[in-house]
């Protein structure tokens, strides 16, 4: 049985519900089909910007990403986490070199493409770029962290609901092949439980695991599916272990490293076998997903798994608020 689903945002009026189920970007933009979807990016402080460019903007790009193209971008990105904003100079010049136009604010931006790419590195200015994407009615994939804090990335969601626009956010690790088959294809029968692990540096400004311990986390949502009831966490200088046991009684924990070889990857138990979930596999199975997001106006990940990931991490920052206590992810979406 599929564990029972809450809500997390405010559902929206019937009006905006349709538009948002009938948002195909062909309607709302006006193309045919054999018009180019124009892409836009906001924050070029992550390697995912170039990388997903290069993806859109290959000579011959796949099936999937044709019809596509990145046409312009907005710097900017994190201006006070100097490991993101010391990259804009070398991504500027690496995307101009594949035909990306740079523009000098988000509002400029907009009048430029159909859909947009949310990549800004830092969570913390992303309510606010959020909300110009959501006022100009532009389909947008937001990168991870969706924002520095869950109230933040609650909102977004809620006014992209309520304003009809879709949204779409993810890690490239959801889409680890084994992670896919165990979720989608009845791989090891029913699921039992699952470990995960991934790098979990720390950024101030920002929930421990929102930086890059969502990687391990999502996947872990991947396998286990959305339905946790409370969290546990222990924490050292050098890693944490996030326990979550959801409402059905199975337990799913993440392991987040600071220190050795920063690797990803997990176990997945079923009532069939136990499947190792294998390795990182590059962006392009997320960047096909996101092509088809752009296409459909339907996000293939449902709002409200999301935001349980977010609030796991953050029930996670709360029970090491408090000595590695368990807190119910009820207690802080109140």
């Amino acid at each position: 049985m599929k564990p029972s689903r809450r809500s997390f945002i405010k559902k929206t009026t019937a009006l905006g519900a349709a538009a948002s189920l009938s948002s195909l970007p062909f309607s709302i933009l006006g193309k045919t089909k054999a018009e180019t979807i124009r892409i836009g990016i906001i924050g070029l402080d992550t390697s995912h910007s170039p990388a997903f460019t290069k993806l859109f903007n290959a000579e011959n790009p796949k099936p999937e990403l044709s019809g596509f193209r990145v046409v312009a971008a907005y710097p900017y990105g994190s201006r006070d986490i100097e490991s993101s904003y010391k990259r804009i100079p070398d991504y500027i010049k690496q995307v101009e070199a594949l035909g990306v136009k740079i523009v000098d604010s988000i509002e400029a931006l907009l009048e430029l493409v159909d859909v947009i790419l949310l990549e800004t590195n830092d969570g913390k200015p992303r309510l606010e770029q959020a909300r110009k994407v959501i006022q100009a009615k532009k389909p947008f994939f937001i990168d991870k962290p969706v924002a520095a804090s869950l109230a933040d990335t609650r909102t977004i969601y809620q006014e992209a609901q309520s304003a009809g626009v879709p949204i779409f956010s993810a890690s490239s690790l959801r889409y680890l092949k084994n992670a896919q088959a165990v979720r989608h294809d009845n791989k090891i029968g029913k699921v039992l439980g699952c470990d995960t692990f991934s790098p979990a540096e720390l950024e101030p400004g920002h929930p421990d695991l929102f930086w890059y311990g969502i990687h391990g986390v999502e996947i872990l949502f991947t396998v286990m599916g959305p339905g946790c009831e409370s969290v546990t966490r222990f924490s050292t200088s050098d890693e944490e272990v996030v326990v979550g046991t959801w409402k059905d009684g199975r337990m799913g924990t993440f392991r987040g490293m600071r220190a050795g070889k920063h690797e990803y990857g997990g176990t997945a138990f079923g009532s069939e076998g136990n499947l190792v979930l294998g390795n990182y596999e590059g962006y392009e199975p997320l960047v096909v997903k996101i092509a088809e997001f752009f296409k459909t106006g339907k996000s293939p990940v449902e709002d409200d798994e999301t935001l349980e990931i977010y609030a796991f991490m953050e029930a996670a920052d709360e029970s090491k608020r408090k000595g590695g206590a368990k807190v119910m992810l009820d207690s802080i979406l109140l």
